[in-house]
């Protein structure tokens, strides 16, 4: 029979560490001394000591390794935490993968006037219409009427805050003239539809971020970098990428000072 500083050292954890497991009933001494207090323990308790040890190490939480070592729900419980541990390790690998792609962006002189980041868009309610437009120059003027229109034909209608507003385009392929568009502004709740105007929910959507900051001209390079990012990290682009406004005309007055994000959704 050992006293507990000694199978301490047999077991190589800490005094502190037997102590609790006694106290919550899951290594509790062979015998405590009545006068002095003092825990003993034999050496058969190496054999659950060792498998409480190895199933901390495993990263099991201290009621799990309870209910394991008392031969209950152990497959299940093995289980969880083998799927927990393939998620960490994804986790873990997209991790590596990204910081390698920017040492590499680094070493090559790149310009970092882009960054990738992985963002969750909530659910929301939008109110959208459908447009061929000459140009894009003429975003400009479309989008004020529309949301004119909307709020005419339902008064009291508000934005979400802050403000997510977005366009989808929906050809197939850059086109200079005859932009197919559709304009999608978020509000706080539904309105009627007509003249063009639908409202609808969109579910949360995980996407890949990019933001451009100044002049639209240059927003091909974002959409191309956006894309290239999700080619070389694995994911798969699952809708119509999204072009949010933050920053723009209408509140700022200077084109260096616009901000656009490109959202692309996505699933790995």
């Amino acid at each position: 029979m050992y006293r507990i500083g000694m199978f301490s050292k047999l077991g190589r954890v800490t005094v502190k560490t037997l102590r609790y497991y006694d106290e919550i009933g899951l290594l509790t001494a062979s015998r405590v001394d009545e006068e002095s207090g003092y825990r003993y323990y034999v050496t058969d308790q190496l054999f659950r000591l060792n498998k409480i040890v190895a199933l901390r190490q495993m990263g099991f939480s201290i009621p799990e390794i309870s209910a394991i070592v008392d031969g209950h729900n152990i497959a299940e419980t093995f289980a969880q935490r083998k799927k927990e541990l393939t998620n960490d390790l994804q986790t873990l690998n997209d991790q590596l993968f990204r910081l390698n792609n920017y040492i590499s962006e680094q070493k090559e002189d790149k310009t970092m006037t882009y960054q990738a980041v992985i963002k969750e868009i909530p659910a929301c309610t939008v109110f959208a219409a459908e447009y061929t437009l000459p140009n894009y120059a003429a975003l400009n003027s479309v989008m004020p009427a529309l949301g004119e229109k909307v709020a005419k034909a339902n008064p009291g209608i508000k934005c979400v805050e802050p403000d997510y507003c977005f366009n989808v385009y929906l050809d197939k392929e850059y086109r200079e003239t005859d932009v197919h568009v559709e304009i999608c502004q978020a509000v706080t709740s539904r309105g009627k539809d007509g003249d063009g105007v639908v409202f609808k929910d969109l579910p949360a959507v995980t996407v890949v971020s990019v933001l451009h900051p100044g002049s639209y001209e240059k927003l091909g390079e974002a959409y191309a970098y956006a894309i290239k990012w999700v080619e070389d990290n694995g994911y798969q682009i699952i809708d119509n990428i999204r072009e949010s406004y933050i920053d723009g005309v209408w509140n700022k007055d200077n084109i260096e000072d616009w901000l656009t994000e490109i959202q692309v959704p996505v699933t790995k």
